[in-house]
């Protein structure tokens, strides 16, 4: 398998090939399902395409709470199957699908009460501790532990002593969710699939009552494709009811967006060595390590307003605050908050008017003769939807389809990687950078870091850190662009990178020397490095102002303030 680059020329030629030859498979949507579904078809032997209307990841992959879970919560709901299902994926991510993208990471759960709760949140985590070992996919991460009083601050300074009466501590896992979809479709580009951001549908193809294709609108240079294809897969998350709403069917089911919000804060803000879960009135608060930030969410609130910037507003801001602040000794306040990012789940609409109730599972219809629509779910189950989905649609191609392997398919950077982390020592003085820096490249590119030190050795000026930004290298602006599908500045500051959440100017002091490390890659001439950086200052103003209003209504008008940049 030669690995898959996925440049500008890559995506002009993938466009061009969609439309010469019926594909078996059009996958419409490139968020972590979409992306599942394209790498599953693909390692099938189907002729595969993937179409995005925006960047991969885009929607709701990027702005998830970044947690490969099972979902304790979802224990207490009696949803044994949909969590024994999560675990499992879980601990295939963690062992052998991508050990160099998904990280163990520590929970602590303050108990306010003694006996009852030590015996009741107790019996719950070593449940989800033995589903875990049962799956048979569970030994990389340690099982929980009772906590004393004395013993969970020492874990947790942070914690005020009045706030809990004991611990308990267990562990999930963590990623980089929009890296993650990146290299889910990379890998499937790899095995054959052709892909395209920047590229929407306007309309399906038909023949009676049959869908026979797609009509595909190249967002960045123009020109429509007509993509043929015998099934097409709507992964379209939020948007799948706008998307059924091109063939006047709504489906047989009906998607519905709930809003959740997270914060990013410095690492020295809050003292701890562990995350931390906490329980509100309607759902759970997590304090999640991330590198040298906290990410702090998150809400679940009904949305009806603009599904592609979803706004955080005032009240949402101070809703995260005020929780965790009541179990904090020292209180956070608006000037720790680095980052400020909201996305919406697409959760399957039931009796429930409550989001947080809604169902987390996932369905897969039929509605009409070549359209599979999959919706619903948690990111963590992404392999298992798309599995479902490829098998329905595997049904209209008749003929005999080889079943899926995907659990046995490591994804681009996984192959490798743990004998170049035990070489980091010797690959740090051989590409003359710090260990703690190959190390940070290897936990966002496995045994790919190699193609970056490449380019350093190349351009020794892009082994310098990105200025206002030094977490990440210049080098790493550059191979988003050639390797990554990175379009704009706005793909590279907040989904290649975090630096959009991650800095407290939200990207906006490293934003030109981004864009002309950008330029060559993308051919952009001085003007229309101009235009992306004053477009991401744009997007950035019109979010703060967005977080200083009190109400979804008001802030959403206001983020609606910076249009999208495209086309070029």
């Amino acid at each position: 398998m030669k690995t898959a680059t996925l440049g500008p020329v890559q995506r002009a030629e993938a466009l061009a090939r969609m439309a010469e030859r019926e594909l078996d498979i059009l996958v419409v949507g490139g968020g972590v399902v979409g992306a599942g579904t394209v790498l599953d078809a693909a390692t099938r032997g189907l002729a595969t395409g993937l179409v995005e209307a925006r960047d991969w990841a885009a929607g709701t992959s990027s702005r998830s709470s970044k947690l490969i879970h099972g979902g304790l919560r979802y224990l207490e709901m009696l949803d044994f199957a949909l969590v024994r299902e999560a675990l499992k994926e879980r601990g295939l991510l963690l062992e052998r699908l991508a050990p160099h993208l998904v990280k163990p990471v520590p929970f602590l759960y303050p108990l306010q009460h003694h006996v009852w709760e030590r015996f009741y949140a107790g019996s719950g985590v070593a449940l989800y501790d033995a589903m875990s070992l049962s799956s048979g996919h569970g030994r990389g991460l340690p099982v929980h532990r009772h906590l004393s009083h004395k013993r969970a601050l020492r874990v947790a300074p942070c914690l005020r002593k009045d706030a809990l009466v004991g611990a308990l501590q267990y562990y999930d896992a963590q990623m980089d969710d929009a890296r993650f979809v990146e290299t889910l479709v990379r890998t499937a580009a790899s095995y054959g699939a052709q892909v395209a951001n920047g590229a929407r549908v306007v309309d399906f193809l038909r023949e009676g009552e049959r869908v026979v294709g797609a009509r595909v609108e190249d967002v960045e240079s123009g020109g429509t494709y007509e993509v043929r294809a015998r099934q097409i897969v709507n992964a379209t998350g939020v948007w799948t009811d706008d998307t059924q709403g091109l063939i006047n069917e709504r489906g047989q089911f009906h998607v519905r967006a709930s809003k959740g919000i997270h914060l990013v804060v410095p690492k020295d803000r809050i003292h701890s060595t562990t995350g931390l879960i906490l329980r509100t009135e309607k759902s759970v608060l997590f304090v999640i390590p991330w590198g040298r930030h906290w990410i702090i969410g998150t809400t679940d609130t009904d949305w009806d307003l603009d599904k592609a910037h979803p706004a955080a507003s005032s009240a949402d801001i101070d809703y995260l605050l005020e929780h965790v602040n009541s179990v904090l000794a020292t209180p956070l306040t608006r000037d720790d908050v680095e980052g400020v990012y909201a996305g919406l789940r697409p959760l399957l609409a039931g009796e429930s008017d409550a989001t947080s109730k809604l169902s987390r599972e996932h369905t897969v219809a039929h509605p009409v003769p070549g359209l599979v629509v999959v919706a619903g779910g948690k990111y963590t189950t992404y392999r298992v939807m798309a599995k479902d989905a490829v098998d329905e649609a595997v049904h209209g191609l008749d003929r005999r389809v080889a079943e899926c392997v995907t659990e046995d398919v490591p994804l681009l950077g996984a192959e490798g990687y743990r004998a170049m982390w035990n070489a980091r020592a010797r690959i740090a003085a051989r590409a003359g950078l710090h260990v703690a820096r190959v190390e940070h490249l290897l936990n966002r590119y496995g045994s790919l870091t190699e193609e970056l030190l490449e380019l350093v050795v190349a351009d020794p000026s892009l082994g310098e850190p990105l200025t206002g930004a030094e977490d990440y290298l210049r080098a790493e602006v550059v191979y988003a662009c050639t390797h990554e599908g990175a379009r704009h500045l706005d793909d590279v500051l907040t989904r290649r990178t975090r630096i959009s959440i991650e800095t407290f100017d939200r990207g906006t002091g490293c934003a030109r020397e981004a864009a002309e490390l950008m330029a060559p890659a993308l051919g952009w001439d001085f003007a229309q490095v101009d235009k992306e950086v004053a477009h991401y200052e744009k997007r950035v103003e019109a979010e703060r102002e967005s977080q200083r209003q009190p109400d979804d209504l008001t802030a959403d008008a206001a983020r609606l303030g910076a249009p999208d940049i495209v086309p070029l």
